[in-house]
């Protein structure tokens, strides 16, 4: 079995890409950590597993001996640089201490280029980190992600965005099913 961890995973976009990831690969077993440990998705290849993502030792305690990918999908805006941090971050430090210690073929990170630029300079000083670590990375930076039941305030915004990313494709929002679909292609080589 392929084992892949992710952390965030029982998210909006861990939820999607855990769904292409199963259909795509009948080997695929999705180690899946949050705070909760539990998870919308109900499937015998995803193990959830309860711990913060922050910290190392937590999560390295609860995960198995093997591991062969890992994507962080932690993160969200943070005005506060200290709040930032803990969000953002240490999340990405986690994944890259864990990806040095199992020797994963591929780590996979969710950056952006929509949003305030503390929140769009942060992510990327995280992912030109992860990429200088000289572990594959797979980086993918979306701007509004919609669709696959999101259904929130940001999604409205989606037909604006959708008219001014004909001149800009720092605007055009991006499906769930797309930002998935990048992600497990760069990730596997595909």
């Amino acid at each position: 079995m392929t084992k892949a961890v992710l952390l965030g995973g029982n998210g909006y976009l861990g939820r999607v890409v855990s769904d292409h990831w199963l259909k795509q690969d009948p080997t695929i077993e999705l180690y899946v950590v949050s705070r909760s440990g539990k998870n919308q998705l109900i499937n015998d290849r995803i193990i959830n597993l309860k711990a913060d993502v922050t910290d190392y030792a937590a999560v390295e305690q609860v995960l198995p001996e093997q591991v062969d990918y890992i994507i962080d999908f932690v993160g969200r805006p943070e005005k506060d640089p200290q709040a930032f941090h803990q969000i953002n971050d240490l999340p990405a430090e986690v994944m890259l201490k864990l990806a040095q210690k199992y020797q994963v073929k591929a780590m996979g990170f969710i950056g952006g280029i929509l949003g305030d630029k503390a929140f769009v300079t942060g992510k990327a000083k995280i992912a030109a980190r992860l990429e200088a670590s000289g572990i594959k990375t797979a980086v993918v930076n979306p701007t509004l992600v919609y669709g696959s039941g999101r259904n929130d305030s940001m999604t409205k915004l989606v037909p604006l965005l959708k008219f001014f990313g004909i001149f800009s494709k720092k605007f055009r929002p991006v499906t769930a099913d797309s930002v998935a679909d990048e992600l497990l292609t760069k990730l596997l080589d595909k």
